[in-house]
């Protein structure tokens, strides 16, 4: 009964996997998935996915056997706004891990598993139990080789009765498990979103954000065991918030993209060391600059201190019917290759006008399996 139990619950796990993967282009736009997020698993609501059950009525009578006239309406007089009494479509809530989630992103965008780049690994020491041994903690007492010592006691001892087959360890037979520190390496990766909060920035361009991070950390710690988000928004001036201040912080003021990359390079220095640690930075902003003094020192910042210090650079420009969209450009004419190095362009960049693009940016930043 328990095995044919648990194959109906991977055959309904598949079932809900493919209604995931048919509507995962529905699902990168909207907000749905990230709703009650909680510890490594988001509830999905899907339609169509119908629980069997039995449905009892009265059977005697057929199609069109009921009462009434040829060319009666159906509705009775004063039930125009009658609600209706039919079922609409069924929605189930279904919880899925996010490493489910981002093996199903990467089926859908067809991306290769990203490699840790250099020697950013970061060695941990952890206990492993590898033994048996006569003395330790009540805690880690091992049953079976209680039992089994005990047991050669009596027949050594001549104590072992067959027919009144009774154990007692005492003492002496106890064992417990034993365990040596082992060390592991881990790959660990730090991730620092940077969003450009003035006021060409309104509420539809940060949702759009708000979506595209949340696949970027999706897809990012499933590939990677340990992960550190870092949130930086500016204006003129730069500052680290929580992520939930990132997401709906608004400012009226003007645009300095330089006060983020500048930030964002003393975190670098005070907390990722780069042999220790895969870095991805990414930067949000709907493309409009102070000035063209600011654009060029942009591009001396990252061209000297950024991009040598991470695996990969990636610049959102989501579209504004405000900002001046130039930044893109900016940074185009002057890395025309991405800064190109064994495993393809480091700083990879892409627009998004609407949310339906959101599908195309991330196989933008992540196709090279960076």
């Amino acid at each position: 009964m328990v095995n044919k139990i648990e194959q109906d619950h991977q055959r309904f796990r598949q079932i809900v996997k493919g209604k995931i993967r048919k509507e995962l282009r529905r699902f990168l736009s909207r907000g749905e998935l990230i709703g009650r997020e909680g510890k490594r698993v988001v509830s999905i609501p899907l339609h169509d996915i119908d629980i069997p059950t039995f449905r009892y009525g009265d059977n005697s009578s057929g199609v069109g056997m009921g009462e009434g006239e040829e060319g009666e309406s159906v509705a009775q007089p004063g039930d125009e706004n009658a609600g209706g009494e039919e079922e609409g479509r069924h929605i189930t809530e279904v919880d899925v891990t996010l490493d489910e989630l981002a093996d199903l992103l990467a089926e859908e965008l067809e991306l290769p598993r990203i490699k840790p780049r250099g020697e950013s690994r970061v060695t941990t020491i952890r206990d492993k139990y590898s033994g048996i041994r006569p003395e330790g903690p009540a805690s880690l007492r091992h049953f079976k080789r209680t039992y089994r010592e005990a047991l050669k006691r009596q027949l050594m001892a001549g104590l072992y009765d067959p027919d009144d087959p009774v154990i007692v360890p005492i003492k002496r037979d106890f064992r417990y498990r034993s365990w040596n520190e082992v060390k592991k390496p881990q790959s660990n990766a730090a991730i620092i979103y940077m969003m450009d909060v003035s006021g060409s920035m309104g509420d539809e361009q940060k949702e759009i954000v708000r979506l595209t991070a949340f696949w970027i950390d999706t897809w990012l710690r499933r590939n990677y065991e340990g992960i550190e988000s870092r949130y930086i928004v500016h204006d003129v001036r730069a500052a680290e918030v929580d992520k939930k201040t990132f997401f709906s912080l608004r400012e009226d003021g003007g645009t300095r993209i330089s006060s983020a990359f500048d930030l964002c390079k003393k975190m670098l220095d005070e907390h990722y060391d780069p042999n220790q640690w895969n870095i991805y930075l990414f930067h949000f902003s709907d493309g409009d600059n102070s000035s063209e003094a600011d654009n060029r020192l942009c591009v001396d910042m990252l061209d000297k201190k950024l991009l040598p210090n991470c695996n990969m650079f990636g610049y959102c420009q989501v579209a504004s019917a405000y900002g001046s969209g130039n930044f893109i450009n900016v940074l185009r004419e002057a890395f025309p290759d991405g800064v190109p190095d064994e495993d393809g362009p480091k700083l990879i960049m892409s627009k998004v006008n609407d949310r339906d693009d959101i599908h195309e940016s991330l196989r933008t930043f992540f196709k090279q399996g960076r």
